[in-house]
């Protein structure tokens, strides 16, 4: 089999007319009298445009619109698992780009791409409302496929026509439309919190305790380490070395007081680069509390029964989705189906008692506005516009009542 190479496609003579040529994707390109500064200046032009283009042939020559939509998108997947990436990982905007592309490319893989216009978009989303989506998810899809076709313009592969119709598509609106209303995320009441944590294992009820008076994202909490907190001052600050706006250039700084300060003070007796909540430590704590609730006597069999090489084991850190699925076990503990509910609303009664750890910084950010007013919410949750904490804080309706109960 010949040895796979990387080299660059040459600049070379045309004899038979005596220009400079150069070949991409098979297809010559005359570049004028060889040798002649301009035909180098040329090649260079183009070899440039044929690397940025991911060593496809140069985008001028598909300007017309004549690529298809399905090869839009083969060239638009690489370009986005390259750009959404942190710290050398995929983020989940490369799930939410698959799942928003393929009707797209179900309905209209072979269309040109000239011919993807405002109609198609108003079709895929009349098939999304036929799929049951939610209105919100169904306008985070649109926009995904919209973005892929501003992607192309940018790269010279479709008209920009194609865009400016795009975007005179209207976004669904609430009440107008057939598609679903999803239910707002709401906060979680202390009592119900307090339920839970009592089923839960002690490392993962610290850092829900800690979260719910942090209030910082579910991820914040799962990789929290000793060496991103200064407690230089009597209020610490932790400043994650990863968070969710960072590719914006903005700095997250989470406020750490002295009750959280207590929760937090023994997970930082640990090397500085390693996460403070951890998996293998919270099975270890819960493996000792059995050991030591234990009636009978230990045999010798039973003294270790770890595999010496186990396939999966517990973690250095705890994920977003371990945490959650932690949470959910204990709400299932906390609140179990009755015994007198039918078995098919068995699913509907575990969905109403169970809860999200994102839930808790929407109940830390609404008791922070209700007591020191949304512009401390906005600096304590780390939004860079007030209107964002407001989808976290709910509105104190207690003020309202009082007004009119003086006026009304």
């Amino acid at each position: 089999m010949p040895k796979l190479t990387q080299l660059l496609p040459r600049y070379a003579k045309h004899k038979a007319s005596g220009q400079a040529v150069v070949k991409f994707g098979g297809k010559l390109h005359y570049l004028g009298p060889y040798g002649s500064k301009k035909s180098k200046a040329k090649y260079q032009r183009l070899l440039g445009e044929w690397l940025t283009a991911d060593r496809h042939p140069p985008a001028n020559t598909h300007a017309s619109g004549n690529l298809t939509v399905v090869e839009l998108l083969a060239r638009f997947m690489p370009f986005a698992k390259r750009h959404y990436r942190k710290h050398g990982e995929p983020t989940n905007e490369i799930e939410n780009i698959k799942y928003a592309i393929r009707p797209l490319n179900a309905l209209y893989g072979r269309t040109p791409i000239k011919d993807f216009g405002p109609l198609a978009l108003k079709a895929l989303q009349a098939h999304m409302i036929d799929q049951g989506l939610a209105r919100t998810t169904i306008n985070a899809r649109i926009g995904i496929i919209r973005r892929v076709f501003r992607w192309g313009v940018g790269e010279e592969l479709c008209p920009p026509s194609v865009i400016h119709g795009l975007n005179a598509v209207a976004g669904l609106q609430a009440g107008r439309s057939a598609a679903r209303e999803s239910q707002a995320v709401r906060p979680v009441a202390d009592d119900v919190v307090d339920e839970t944590v009592a089923h839960l294992p002690p490392v993962v009820a610290d850092m829900v305790r800690l979260q719910r008076l942090l209030g910082c994202r579910p991820g914040e909490i799962c990789d929290l380490r000793p060496c991103e907190i200064e407690r230089t001052d009597e209020i610490w600050v932790y400043r994650p070395a990863a968070h969710k706006t960072e590719h914006h250039g903005r700095e997250r700084l989470v406020f750490i007081g002295p009750k959280a300060q207590e929760i937090l003070l023994p997970y930082l007796l640990r090397d500085g680069e390693s996460c403070c909540f951890s998996p293998r430590d919270s099975e270890r704590k819960r493996k000792a509390s059995l050991r030591a609730a234990r009636q009978t006597r230990v045999q010798p069999s039973q003294i270790d029964r770890s595999k010496p090489r186990p396939l999966q084991g517990p973690g250095d850190a705890y994920t977003v989705d371990s945490y959650r699925r932690a949470i959910h076990r204990a709400c299932a503990l906390a609140f179990p189906v009755p015994d007198d509910l039918a078995a098919s609303d068995h699913a509907a009664w575990q969905k109403a008692h169970q809860w999200h750890p994102n839930r808790l910084r929407h109940t830390a950010a609404t008791a922070i506005r209700k007591r020191f007013g949304l512009e401390a919410a906005q600096v304590c949750l780390g939004h860079s516009q007030a209107n964002v904490s407001q989808i976290y804080a709910e509105r104190d309706q207690s003020l309202g009542l009082a007004v009119m109960r003086e006026i009304g």
